[in-house]
């Protein structure tokens, strides 16, 4: 908190030049955040963000219920020299890829562009969630899969925020990823509904395929409708 006060923005010249990236669709202007409030395209985004981090966030929630459930929490695992509990296993590697994901798939998004990068990441997080229900009964499964699982799942907080900025501009670019931001808190609200779900049933079956679902709808969004879309919205605020 104290270093912070030493923070001063860049001068000219101590920083690169911006340079136009050709892959990705960015707006010359900047929507302050109560034009951004306004524009459709933003709360597809937001709508989007909220049913991939459901996914995610669900199975953050309920990573032990599940392996316990599934009666492979205690089984010991061993991969790449080390042996642990599958659950201790799975929550270990989940923390390490939900972190490195995020800048492997921000760095893909800005060669091949944020929406091809979101149909990838997101059918990738689809097709993880619905082997993990399929495979996962098997501790190893369990382990791999819910790394893969995160490791597709975490991406999310790289790719909307910069999505944000190239639509909207960068001058209020905190402020309105805060905004977008906001769907995290929303998706979390969703967490419960799974337990009911899971409760009612006395089985994860419709929670996972639900899960699965939504994130292999978000991909083809990302596609079909977010791409087209910000190019007109982007050619029109130049316009």
């Amino acid at each position: 908190m104290i270093l912070a006060f030493f923070l001063f923005a860049p001068k000219p010249g101590q920083v690169p030049a911006a340079v136009q990236n050709l892959n990705v669709i960015q707006t010359r202007r900047n929507y302050q955040p109560t034009e951004v409030m306004h524009q459709p395209i933003f709360w597809l985004m937001y709508f989007m963000f909220v049913i991939v981090g459901a996914g995610g966030l669900m199975v953050t929630a309920n990573l032990k219920p599940i392996a316990v459930d599934w009666k492979v929490d205690s089984i010991p695992v061993t991969l790449v020299g080390m042996t642990m509990t599958a659950v201790t296993f799975a929550a270990t590697i989940d923390r390490i890829l939900n972190g490195l994901t995020r800048p492997f798939f921000g760095w893909i998004s800005d060669m091949i562009g944020r929406e091809n990068t979101m149909f990838i990441a997101f059918g990738i997080e689809g097709i993880g969630i619905w082997a993990l229900y399929m495979l996962g009964h098997d501790p190893v499964w369990f382990v791999i899969l819910s790394g893969l699982v995160f490791f597709a799942w975490g991406e999310i907080y790289s790719l909307f925020p910069s999505t944000c900025t190239d639509t909207f501009g960068a001058k209020f670019a905190t402020t309105n990823a805060g905004l977008l931001y906001t769907a995290k808190g929303t998706a979390a609200l969703l967490v419960p509904i799974a337990n009911y779900v899971q409760q009612s049933s006395g089985h994860w079956d419709n929670v996972f395929i639900i899960a699965a679902g939504a994130n292999i709808l978000a991909s083809l969004l990302a596609i079909i409708v977010l791409k087209p879309w910000r190019k007109i919205v982007v050619a029109e605020a130049a316009g």
